[in-house]
């Protein structure tokens, strides 16, 4: 298994399975990391280690955990990319953001980290947004967030800051949903959106195919800032 941790849900009736990498001496704040659809895989534990190195306490729960437990899958690997999307077709995101809240009770009052932050990737970066909208997260980011365009009426609730980074020639939001992100959260004074021109979906990737090298090392330093100012 890939977590280490058992977070509470909000009801006490599971536990939300999680990785956590804790940083030397006291933490400067938390950071929760969204996977993408392939599950708590090695570079969704690599970008929590990054985090505790920079002295935050990180927290990467498993989101699919109520269909399927410790699924790690390969982007790369076609097969495997179906697998993640098919669970991501079946994730109910409602009930998922309950269990993001979970975590950031769990951090606040059983770790005693007062502020929080978020970043998502994919599927991920539509939960930051969530996130954003629904709870009070102190800070969160999405990267290459999917369906965000159909979630701009929740965008008045955006009470904290939220960065959105957007590559145009992302192939799961296409150039309509990025003008309508834009349109209506341009603005949202909450709300900052970076975006990347000619790049497509998972250039932010820690590992593979996808990862362009530039673009992820100006994304990473951008949201490495962002919570620097809000988080700690």
């Amino acid at each position: 298994m890939s977590t280490n941790t058992q977070v509470p849900t909000l009801d006490g009736a599971g536990a939300i399975p999680a990785y956590v990498a804790r940083p030397e001496g006291t933490p400067r704040g938390a950071i929760i990391v969204i996977q993408e659809i392939f599950g708590v895989n090695p570079g969704i534990r690599q970008k929590a280690d990054d985090w505790a190195a920079l002295g935050y306490l990180a927290v990467a729960p498993d989101v699919f955990w109520r269909q399927k437990l410790g699924i790690e899958l390969n982007p790369d690997v076609a097969e495997e990319f179906q697998e993640g999307v098919g669970y991501m077709m079946k994730h109910d995101f409602d009930l998922g953001i309950q269990d993001v809240e979970a975590v950031i009770h769990w951090i606040r009052r059983s770790e005693n980290v007062a502020k929080v932050g978020l970043v998502g990737y994919c599927m991920g970066g539509r939960i930051a947004y969530m996130a954003a909208a629904r709870t009070d997260v102190d800070a969160s980011v999405g990267y290459y967030g999917v369906g965000i365009d159909q979630m701009l009426n929740e965008a008045h609730a955006i009470a904290n800051p939220l960065l959105l980074h957007v590559p145009t020639a992302d192939g799961f939001v296409p150039a309509a949903s990025q003008k309508a992100m834009h349109d209506g959260l341009d603005g949202n004074h909450h709300v900052t959106l970076y975006d990347y021109e000619g790049l497509d979906h998972g250039f932010a990737d820690t590992f593979g195919a996808r990862r362009n090298e530039e673009a992820a090392t100006l994304a990473d330093k951008r949201t490495e800032e962002f919570f620097a100012a809000n988080v700690g």
